[in-house]
């Protein structure tokens, strides 16, 4: 329980960049709390607990969108996914009007390696994938990114 708390707040930020609102953050949490107490004998190493629980909150997010299948409004700004307090609030409903647009492994690993600061290697085992796959999926995502962006007019 206690190992689980050290890592609840991870949890929750990656679980809100995908669910974008705090109360389906939140179940996250607390199913990703319930999967690995239940799952716990599937914990190959000791040492990879934190990958572990990455993974499942993840799986548990996407998941619940599949499930809700819903619209989500851009009304509130997440601040700590998107920086500081002083940044612009259009600006950042672009970026995650931007992030809404990549395919689920670009958005992972834009996520994990960006806001997250996971390496390369680690984005790799946490989505089981090869670690030139996760690095030429996370360059193609910047691709789409910057392209976007300049179409939104909003870069020189």
């Amino acid at each position: 329980m206690e190992l689980f708390q050290l890592y609840q707040e991870d949890i929750y930020r990656i679980s809100y960049a995908y669910v974008k609102n705090q109360d389906d953050a939140l179940d996250v949490v607390q199913e990703v709390a319930y999967r690995s107490f239940k799952k716990i004998d599937t914990l190959k190493s000791p040492k990879y607990f934190k990958t572990w629980l990455i993974k499942i909150a993840i799986t548990c997010s996407i998941d619940l969108i599949n499930k809700n299948k819903k619209v989500i409004q851009l009304d509130s700004i997440d601040q700590e996914l998107m920086g500081s307090r002083d940044e612009d609030t259009s600006l950042s409903i672009t970026l995650k009007g931007l992030l809404d647009q990549l395919n689920e492994d670009e958005k992972s690993i834009v996520i994990l390696k960006s806001y997250q600061g996971y390496t390369f290697k680690e984005i790799a085992a946490l989505l089981n994938m090869p670690l030139g796959t996760a690095k030429t999926l996370f360059y193609r995502a910047l691709h789409k990114l910057r392209k976007d962006f300049k179409e939104a007019d909003m870069c020189e």
